[in-house]
């Protein structure tokens, strides 16, 4: 091959250089094209970013209400108190009224400021006593027994951490019941609050004695002893029963154990208030109870010291129990259910726990109460029963929710 030939060859044609040109432009054009492709997503990247700004407002959104919720709800157990209270003075006021003879509450009013010597009382001589004799110590009663078995409830509950504690653990109803059942048998319903309470006593002090003798009265050992004083008791009472008790002394003595307020008489009334106000101290347990919730160590970091808590608290609830009782029965799922159900509207907090139990302990036995009285005139149901009839479902209610804590 010549030297001409291989210049010839060597130098490219006009067609190629074309060509070459048009790869060479071809390649620029996408060397520019790729930028402009990698950044023509910007105006969907401002989207992009729209959506994030969006999925970061969203939880802003849904957390920004959090603290007026968590302002309403600390303004809702504020009111709580108040509220309760406004329902109970309404709530004695309608059960003063209402009944098989109804009076007017502008009537029942006069009536009971004419008996504080403020006025004269429109009313008769019949229904002024209706409802100063009458109505008024049954309202009275039903509300401090209602206050006394709901707090004792909500104590015991935190006492033994057991959300199926009531104030008859430690045999103390059982024990009453012996005693009512004896006098009622003797003939001497007179005598029956006395009784009820000797009783009550003795089974707490029998309560106490077998939890020592078993190795120290410390609160399991206290909460065995009275389930098995309480087992005792309740044979005691069967067998009295069987062999004793016919006529008007079984129907009476069925009605103490189902729990009933239709005997309450004005000193009865005012035991029953005594009682109430024996429970008073316990509202003041709620840093206590606090503490103990924490666990037996953390309370004794506070300075709390557990097992005498326990043991005091303990003596002073089966006191109040057997002063309640001895008034009104063994009456059901107050002390139990009324502490789940406040405790859904008010929270853990026993400083706030005890007194709404109380309130509204006061005002369900109240509610079951006049029910009971009234409702099917002219028979009278004990009161034992509506509350077992409203409780049971509502503590079933709060078992199938998950409301009930274990």
């Amino acid at each position: 091959m010549t030297r001409t030939e291989r210049g010839a060859r060597a130098a490219p044609s006009s067609d190629e250089r074309d060509r070459d040109r048009d790869a060479d432009r071809r390649a620029e054009q996408s060397e520019t094209a790729r930028p402009a492709a990698r950044s023509a997503p910007a105006a969907p990247a401002r989207g992009h970013d729209d959506r994030e700004l969006a999925q970061t407002a969203r939880p802003r959104s849904r957390t920004a209400p959090a603290a007026p919720a968590r302002e309403l709800g600390r303004r809702g157990r504020r009111w709580a108190l108040p509220a309760l209270g406004a329902l109970l003075v309404a709530g004695a006021l309608a059960a003063v009224c209402f009944g098989a003879a109804g009076i007017a509450p502008a009537d029942a009013f006069a009536s009971l400021a004419a008996r504080l010597g403020i006025g004269t009382s429109p009313l008769g001589p019949v229904d002024d006593a209706i409802v100063n004799d009458l109505r008024l110590p049954r309202v009275l009663a039903a509300c401090a027994v209602g206050a006394g078995l709901a707090v004792v409830g909500a104590v015991m509950q935190a006492l033994v951490r057991n959300p199926l504690a009531d104030p008859y653990l430690l045999g103390v109803s059982s024990g009453a019941s012996v005693g009512a059942v004896l006098v009622l048998i003797a003939g001497l319903g007179v005598l029956l609050p006395v009784a009820a309470f000797a009783g009550a006593l003795l089974a707490l002090l029998a309560t106490l004695g077998l939890a020592g003798a078993a190795g120290g009265a410390t609160p399991t050992r206290t909460v065995l002893a009275g389930v098995v004083v309480a087992s005792a008791a309740a044979a005691l009472v069967s067998l009295v029963i069987f062999w004793g008790a016919s006529g008007d002394a079984y129907r009476e003595i069925l009605a103490w154990l189902l729990g009933s307020l239709a005997s309450i008489t004005w000193p009865s009334a005012l035991v029953a208030l005594a009682g109430a106000a024996l429970a008073l101290p316990l509202l003041a347990s709620g840093r206590l109870l606090d503490a103990l919730a924490l666990g037996d160590g953390a309370a004794g970091a506070l300075g709390v010291d557990a097992r005498r808590t326990r043991w005091v608290l303990l003596i002073a609830c089966a006191l109040v129990t057997g002063v309640l009782v001895s008034v009104s029965g063994a009456i059901g799922f107050v002390g139990l259910v009324v502490p789940h159900a406040v405790r859904l509207v008010v929270g853990a907090s026993h400083a706030l726990l005890l007194p709404a139990s109380g309130l509204a302990g006061a005002i369900v036995l109240l509610l079951a109460d006049t029910v009971a009285r009234a409702a099917f005139d002219p028979r009278e149901l004990p009161v034992g029963i509506i509350t077992a009839l409203i409780g049971a479902p509502v503590f079933a209610a709060l078992m199938l929710t998950g409301r009930v804590r274990t």
